[in-house]
C-alpha cells in the first residue's frame, strides 16, 4: 500500500534530522566550553570538532566558518533564554517577566550563559565579534522596545516613556548584572535580585 511504503522513508528522514540536531547541539556546547575555558581565540573549527568527538569537516559542514559558528552560538543561547516569555503578548507583563527571568537564569551558572557573557565582553575589542553582538543587542533592544510600545498602547505604561531609552537601560542593567555574576558569583544573589529589579521596573514604567 502507498501509505505503508512511505512510512519507513518518513522515519528515516526524522532520524536523520534528529542526528543532525544532536550533532549541532554537541558542537555548539563544545564551542561554549572552549570559550569559557580559554576565551574566543581558542575556538577553532578543528578544536570544536575534537572536543565534541567529530572531525573538522563535520563542523565546517554545519557552520562553514568560525564566524558563523560564533553567530550560531550567540543566537542559540539568547533564543529562549527566559522560559515562558515567548508565550506572553508584548507589553508590561512580558517585559517584567523577561527581566525577572533573565536575572534568575544568570544564577544557574551554565556553560552556555557564561560563554555568551564572555563573548559579549570580548566583542568590544574583537572585530570578529563586534558586528555579531551589535546585531544580537539590537535584536534584544527591539524586543524590549516592542514591549514598551505595547504597554504604552494598552495604557499600562506611561505615555511619555521612550521605548528606546528603556531598551538601552534594561539591556545595560541585565548585561551588567551578568558580568558582575561572572566575576564574583558570591556578590550577586540573582534569586533575590531578580524580583527586586523586576519590581523596580514595574513601578518605574507603570502608568
Amino acid at each position: 500500500m502507498p501509505s505503508e511504503q512511505r512510512t519507513p522513508a518518513r522515519r528515516a528522514r526524522r532520524t536523520q534530522e534528529q542526528r543532525r540536531t544532536a550533532t549541532r547541539a554537541a558542537l555548539l556546547m563544545a564551542a561554549a566550553e572552549l570559550v569559557v575555558e580559554s576565551g574566543v581565540r581558542a575556538v577553532t573549527l578543528a578544536r570544536v570538532g575534537e572536543r565534541a568527538g567529530y572531525s573538522r569537516g563535520i563542523v565546517t559542514h554545519h557552520f562553514g566558518s568560525k564566524q558563523a559558528l560564533l553567530d550560531a552560538l550567540a543566537k542559540s543561547i539568547q533564543s529562549g533564554f527566559v522560559p515562558g516569555a515567548g508565550d506572553l503578548p508584548p507589553g508590561l507583563e512580558r517585559l517584567v517577566l523577561l527581566i525577572e527571568g533573565y536575572v534568575s537564569e544568570l544564577g544557574r551558572d551554565g556553560v552556555a550563559s557564561r560563554a555568551f557573557l564572555l563573548l559579549w565582553a570580548e566583542a568590544s575589542t574583537a572585530s570578529e565579534l563586534s558586528s555579531l553582538f551589535r546585531e544580537r543587542d539590537e535584536a534584544f533592544r527591539a524586543e524590549l522596545r516592542d514591549d514598551v510600545a505595547a504597554g504604552i498602547a494598552d495604557g499600562t505604561i506611561g505615555a511619555d516613556t521612550d521605548p528606546q531609552d528603556v531598551a538601552v537601560a534594561v539591556l545595560g542593567q541585565l548585561r551588567g548584572i551578568g558580568m558582575q555574576r561572572l566575576l564574583d558569583s558570591d556578590a550577586v544573589d540573582t534569586q533575590r535580585l531578580s524580583r527586586t529589579v523586576a519590581e523596580q521596573w514595574r513601578q518605574a514604567l507603570s502608568a
